[in-house]
Parts: structure tokens; sequence; C-alpha cells
């Protein structure tokens, strides 16, 4: 469990972190989402001693991190993927870490072959691809067999086949029990891959909730009708009390109830339809309207 407290974290005149408060369960993949510059990569940093707290504290399993006897076997970091020695194969770069944290060398080996990188084993890191310089990462967070691991868009540089396989491997981490911490600016593969979500802004906290509730709090869910009737489809909503609103191309949009109350509607009323559905946001159009408020770059959307 990571468990985080009024964390604040100033640059000088810069409030980075503002009194942030949540905590990640083991057992479940949490996302960690937020607008360029929320102050997610410090709060990640802070948790690994990377930035030192302005005030407030982060708790690995109930201890500081600059507390944890063996760090790499209890915590597993992505940070910065590309902070490589080129000179150094990738066998020998997890080596290092495997000597000084003294975890057995043949996990080296177990690991590298885990992130299919067993082929290029004793190959030197400069001639490295964005992607297996990430998987190269994964494998040195996994290396200690932690039981909390914290992951920086662990997907960027990935191939699809590599995508899948980050996502497989993160569930099934989480599945173990293991405390699963992952950052990422990709909504659909948040979507995809996350139960929980924890949301900054500002470097405050926006939601800390499930992928679900988090969609259906932050969305607009309503009921799609199309018909050759929609005067007299708004007239019967109207007199059952249901909401609703023009949609794109003659459409109705109907909130608050459900597609079945809709068609039976209709269908009582001798009213022809040609669509009845149900829409929803998706978590990236959740996730834009909840943080709509807290973006410090925003680009013209204007052509010139």
């Amino acid at each position: 469990m990571i468990e985080v407290r009024q964390l604040t974290k100033r640059y000088g005149k810069t409030l980075a972190v503002d009194r942030l408060t949540f905590r990640v369960e083991p057992g479940q993949v949490t996302g960690f989402l937020g607008p360029n510059g929320a102050g997610k990569s410090t709060t990640m940093r802070a948790m690994v001693g990377l930035d030192r707290p302005t005030s407030g504290q982060i708790l690995i399993d109930g201890r500081p991190y600059d507390q944890l006897s063996h760090p790499l076997r209890e915590v597993g970091a992505l940070l910065e993927a590309g902070s490589l020695h080129g000179g150094r194969t990738a066998h020998g770069h997890l080596l290092g870490l495997a000597r000084s944290n003294r975890i057995p060398e043949r996990r080296v080996g177990e690991v590298l072959d885990l992130v299919g990188l067993a082929d290029v084993a004793h190959k030197r890191t400069k001639g490295f691809s964005l992607g297996m310089a990430q998987r190269l990462g994964v494998a040195a967070a996994l290396l200690g067999d932690p039981r909390v691991l914290l992951l920086d868009e662990p997907v960027n540089g990935l191939d699809p086949e590599g995508i899948l396989w980050i996502r497989g491997l993160m569930r099934r981490l989480a599945g173990e029990g293991r405390t699963v911490f992952v950052s990422s600016h990709l909504m659909s593969e948040m979507a995809l891959t996350a139960d929980h979500l924890v949301v900054i802004g500002q470097g405050r906290l926006l939601a800390d909730t499930s992928v679900e509730e988090f969609i259906v709090g932050n969305s607009r869910s309503y009921v799609l009708i199309r018909t050759p009737e929609p005067e007299r489809l708004r007239d019967l909503l109207a007199a059952e009390g249901i909401r609703h609103e023009d949609g794109p191309d003659g459409a109705i949009e109907a909130v608050g109830t459900s597609p079945e109350t809709v068609g039976a509607l209709a269908s009582g009323h001798r009213v022809t339809v040609y669509e009845i559905s149900p829409r929803s946001a998706s978590l990236e159009e959740a996730f834009m309207r909840l943080t709509a408020d807290a973006v410090d770059f925003r680009a013209d959307q204007e052509v010139r």
C-alpha cells in the first residue's frame, strides 16, 4: 500500500503539489491521471525519495522510502526509462542493480526473458529503441520481485504487441495482490487497464474513485433517438417528464431514462423510430470535462 499524506512540494515560488492526500491499495491497478504540469511526476519521484517534500509524507507499506531495508526488493519504479548508460549491456545494467541490492544474479535472466529482451541481453543499450529501453526499465522495476510498482508512462514507445503485453502484465501483477500505480496520458489504455483512478490538477486532488464511478460522475449519459416524427416524440417525452435535448442531424437526446422506456413509449403511441441507443462518455471525455479548469497549457484551436 502507498499512503500519500498532505504532500506539498514547492520549487521556489512554484507550488507543484498542494496538500495531496490519497491511498493506493494492493490488488488493483490504480491509474494516476492529470494534465501536463499537474504534479504527477513530482509525486511519483517523491514516492521513491528523488524529490524531498516541502511538507507531508509518503509511506510505502507503513514506512518512508528511505527507511526501507532493501528498496528495490520492496518498490519497483519505472520513472525515466531513457536514463541508461549507453556503454552497458542490458544484462550488465541489471546485474549492477542486482548486486547492489543483494538480489540473486539468476533474477537478471528471468526478468530479461519476462520482458522479451533475452535475445539482446548482451547488446549495448546505446543502440536500443525507445520501446526496448522501456522494456528494460520494466525489467529493472521487476528485478527485486517487489510488492509495490510505480510505472510512469509504461506504454511509451511500445508497439501494439508491447502495449498488449504491458497491459496484461499490470493486470497479472495486481491479481497477485501487488500494489500497481501507473501514470499515463493514454485515456483509452487506462480505460482498459485501471480499476481505480487518482486524478490531480494543479497539484491538487480532483478525484479518487473507480473508473466506472469517475465516468458516470463526470460525463453526460443519454439515449439517442432518431425518428421521422420528432415533434410527436418530443411531446410524449415531455408528458412523461423525461428531459430531452436536440441532438445532431435532427436526433433527440433523452436524459435520465433508458432505451427500454423510450422504446415502450414510442411503441405504445405508434411512433416510428429508426434508432434508440444508449450513449455514454468515454474515460477521455470524462477526464477532459473534470480537468478543464486545471489545464496549464492550452493550444489555440483555430487553424490559421
